[in-house]
């Protein structure tokens, strides 16, 4: 099992950047190698991926959600085998820190290779890069938001 920790500030309010990433199926806009998300019950999500030509689909449970705090899932049957959690934490009224922690299961040469050599670190760095650079380009405005409790 292979893990990967990463952190970004944004420039909005924590309930702006959390409502932002309950918008699972949204996240093609801003997350490289994903092509589809259905949100398909409030706890489960499928997924469609391509990354570096390996195609995958499959599902993932929301195993915790609290709101302005915290969403955790973990994959379910399918080919990808991960889990991880996205925490918010209030720096200012205008800016809001997001962690990442992600443990991941290669499959396959080519993705024990590439986790050698940190493309799923780079990946999840540019990610966040991105979410960033999406939500601040909305002035803070989400798209919507889920503030259910799992």
């Amino acid at each position: 099992m292979s893990q990967v920790e990463e952190s970004i500030e944004v420039h909005v309010p924590v309930r702006a950047a959390y409502n932002q990433w309950t918008q699972f199926e949204d996240f093609p806009q801003f997350m490289d190698g994903v092509e589809r998300i259905e949100q398909r019950t409030d706890t489960l999500t499928h997924w469609k991926t391509k990354i570096g030509g390996v195609e995958r689909e499959f599902d993932a449970e929301i195993t915790e959600q609290i709101p302005d705090e915290r969403v955790a899932w973990s994959s379910v049957g399918g080919q990808a085998h991960q889990a991880g959690v996205v925490t918010f934490h209030y720096i200012d009224d205008h800016t809001t820190k997001i962690m990442l922690q992600l443990d991941y299961e290669p499959e396959g040469l080519a993705e024990t290779v590439g986790d050698k050599l940190g493309f799923v670190k780079r990946q999840a760095t540019g990610d966040l890069e991105r979410f960033k650079g999406f939500i601040e380009s909305r002035g803070g405005t989400e798209t919507g938001a889920w503030r259910g409790e799992v």
